[in-house]
């Protein structure tokens, strides 16, 4: 298993080089005296530049683990690829979403284990780069929603109305084997209400209207009820948050045509890092604790 890094207070240390340069410095000074036993120097010894290392890029985001994420903790960037360890399609994972409490009283959730899942690399996309750009506003972005990532959520970052909405979906290419997909809410749903802290909980319904899904009409009704609940340590396999918020996602989806559907998705929020894992039941589960997961995934190399 691949040694885990902690991301929290203190993590990181100055690093000294040591090695063969003395001994090699040593040398040349030897061998100089030698020859200048022999017959007079020559030479003049010129001093050295000073060396100028590159300029420190400042971090636009740092944790200050207040126990709260606000709206500039969570701004998305553009560009930007993140690794995550996904589970693979059609397999089910035994899951603890209620964690364990240590003996400092402190929840933690471990999820080290399995070894061995994919990785997928997801990246936000400035929204005017998309096929579907005059469906949404200028300053939105596209997310991959699947772990295929075939579908495209579209998401805006409100820092005026401490908000992070979800405008809708669309079909990563326009136009796939399947059939096209965009919709928009007519009125955008709120999935985080800043600042995120413990016991804030809020409901947001979505409608569509003159939708497409895979080609097909589609109208709707999504009702979701996000809930902060508790924070704590997270492990992963290849690093461990020290402090996360965990927010329960409820989403009950009423077509116009079919049956009412619904799923819970629990996931683990860090500052400044946005969501570090999530853990999504599958369709019809009755419980926010729920054991069995039809995905998992995890911040990973």
């Amino acid at each position: 298993m691949a040694k885990r890094h902690n991301i929290g207070p203190g993590a990181g240390a100055t690093r000294r080089l040591f090695g063969g340069l003395a001994r090699a410095f040593a040398a040349v000074a030897a061998m100089a005296w030698g020859a200048s036993a022999c017959e007079d120097n020559l030479t003049h010894p010129v001093a050295p530049d000073a060396y100028v290392g590159p300029d420190v890029v400042e971090l636009t985001c740092v944790p200050n683990l207040d126990g709260e994420i606000g709206a500039a903790e969570l701004a998305p960037t553009t560009g930007v690829p993140v690794s995550y360890l996904v589970s693979p399609a059609g397999v089910t994972r035994a899951v603890d979403p209620v964690g364990v409490v240590d003996g400092s009283g402190r929840r933690v959730w471990d999820l080290t284990l399995p070894d061995g899942d994919p990785t997928i690399q997801v990246k936000a996309t400035p929204i005017g780069a998309t096929w579907f750009a005059a469906s949404f506003p200028s300053d939105a972005v596209a997310v991959p929603l699947d772990a295929a990532q075939s579908i495209d959520a579209v998401y805006r970052h409100d820092a005026d109305r401490q908000v992070f909405e979800l405008l809708g979906l669309a079909s990563h290419e326009e136009n796939p084997a399947e059939g096209k997909t965009l919709w928009q809410y007519e009125v955008p749903v709120v999935l985080y209400r800043f600042p995120l802290k413990d016991g804030a909980r809020w409901t947001s319904v979505g409608e569509v209207r003159n939708g497409l899904v895979r080609g097909l009409p589609y109208a709707g009704r999504d009702t979701y009820e996000v809930e902060v609940a508790g924070s704590g340590r997270l492990e992963l396999p290849d690093a461990t948050f020290s402090q996360v918020l965990r927010v329960r996602n409820h989403l009950v989806s009423q077509p116009a045509v079919g049956a009412v559907s619904s799923r819970w998705q629990v996931s683990f929020l860090f500052e400044c890092f946005g969501e570090v894992a999530r853990m999504t039941s599958a369709s019809g589960e009755a419980s926010a604790d729920f054991t069995s997961a039809a995905e998992v995934r995890r911040f990973g190399l």
